[in-house]
């Protein structure tokens, strides 16, 4: 049998598709952008049929109805990282969390921590060879696809080829549904004073020749309009979004001094607007690769001048850093933050840079507005990065270089860098902790 005729024979519709998922299973979908929006609309709308299935995933951008209380007898969420779908299932009693860095997760899945019965991709239609691409999504789906009992293939019109560790043969997938729908975008972010100003104290650490790790939002945006008129950058991070594509165009990225894949930008996901996904698909520049190897810190160090940008919630004055949790409260995931930051330490030339970025304070739902430096991490919040780890926090107000210093120092550095406004209130919690001036 050939590749068309294995393709025809396994082509049917997403509620045929779902009914291959048993009671009891485990469900895993392709991350974020990859995950295969009528897939898990037809197992949902087939809740009915199930009892405890377990569903998991890092980042979703679907609405997570199977997370709702009325499916909690049907589907119960065991997530890597949540997000706005899924955090009420948490707090309701009836989704677990399981901490866990980004780059282990292939590992886990492989060695049965994250057994998988089904897993639920989207891909691009196959090629003249029968051969499919992941896509926007290499990470831990090209595990997934390798490891579970049964794969479940949305094959989507638009999902773009992207080279490097994509590509699967159509007899990987048990069932395919044909599907034609955009990707999901993430609007282009507003970049304020605030941002724009933490955008220049990053872009100062920044040398030409750089190797930069960057997240999406305002703030990596920020960094990156500051960098234009750099020169050499290349791109080694678990995603990119469109400010990349802005620096491309204006020639600051060109890869040229990367020590490990000489011209290329190295990627395990994608997360943008359509304008990014184009300007990936096909490019010989972009080189997708399985998390487990971009976000290896062992490999993330064979990149001279390694520079990871990633945000926070809070900073306390020992230089612990919480990215993950509000109190006791699950907000997202430690995601590939650690991964970057331990791999920019260990930067083959002693030039890697860890940078933390954050406005100095925030608004809660309130409308009270609160410092994100504190003397002391909210109780219950989880630490992401050690103190020991920590190397530069920045916010509007300046850089605080905190590696290597002691405890005093550290919260000196970060009091300077605090909003105005808690300076006095920051000072008076250093002399009560330290039993010394903060002068």
């Amino acid at each position: 049998m050939n590749w068309k005729e294995t393709y025809e024979s396994r082509k049917c519709t997403a509620q045929e598709a779902v009914q291959g998922i048993k009671s009891g299973d485990r469900v895993v979908f392709a991350h974020c952008v990859g995950e295969p929006k009528e897939l898990v609309t037809a197992m949902v709308d087939n809740a009915s049929n199930y009892r405890d299935v377990t569903i998991s995933h890092m980042v979703s951008l679907g609405e997570g109805k199977y997370t709702w209380p009325e499916y909690k007898d049907n589907f119960r969420w065991d997530g890597w990282f949540t997000g706005g779908s899924t955090r009420s299932c948490l707090e309701q009693g009836h989704g677990d969390f399981v901490p866990v860095f980004f780059h282990e997760v292939p590992k886990l899945i492989r060695q049965g921590h994250f057994p998988i019965d089904v897993m639920m991709v989207m891909v691009s239609p196959p090629d003249d060879h029968g051969y499919c691409s992941v896509g926007v999504s290499a990470d831990y789906t090209m595990q997934g696809i390798q490891s579970a009992k049964m794969v479940l293939a949305e094959v989507n019109s638009e999902m773009p080829v992207i080279y490097g560790d994509t590509f699967v043969h159509v007899s990987e997938f048990d069932k395919i549904v044909e599907t034609s729908y955009p990707l999901a975008e993430i609007p282009l972010p507003k970049i304020g004073p605030v941002e724009e100003a933490i955008g220049k104290n990053c872009a100062s650490l920044i040398e030409d020749g750089s190797t930069l790790q960057l997240g999406i939002g305002a703030i990596p945006d920020a960094v990156l309009y500051q960098l234009q008129d750099k020169k050499s950058l290349g791109i080694h991070s678990e995603m990119i979004s469109d400010g990349v594509v802005d620096l491309y165009e204006k020639g600051a990225i060109d890869g040229s001094a990367k020590t490990i894949h000489n011209r290329k930008m190295v990627v395990t996901f994608l997360m943008g607007t359509k304008r990014l996904y184009d300007f990936c698909a096909k490019n010989p520049m972009i080189e997708m690769r399985t998390v487990d190897y971009v976000n290896n810190p062992t490999v993330i160090a064979q990149n001279s001048k390694m520079v990871s940008i990633n945000s926070c919630l809070q900073v306390d004055f020992m230089g612990q850093v919480v990215s993950d949790s509000i109190g006791i409260k699950q907000f997202s995931g430690v995601g590939g933050q650690v991964d970057f930051v331990r791999g920019a330490a260990m930067s083959l030339d002693g030039k890697g840079k860890a940078i933390i970025a954050m406005p100095s304070s925030t608004l809660k739902k309130d409308g009270t507005r609160i410092s994100k430096i504190v003397p002391y991490i909210d109780h219950g919040a989880a630490v992401t990065t050690s103190r020991n780890d920590v190397d530069y926090v920045v916010t509007e107000f300046g850089i605080a270089q905190l590696r290597g210093r002691n405890l005093k120092d550290r919260a000196r550095q970060l009091i300077e860098i605090a909003h105005p406004d808690f300076r006095e209130e920051l000072e008076k919690a250093f002399q009560e902790r330290f039993n010394a001036s903060c002068k």
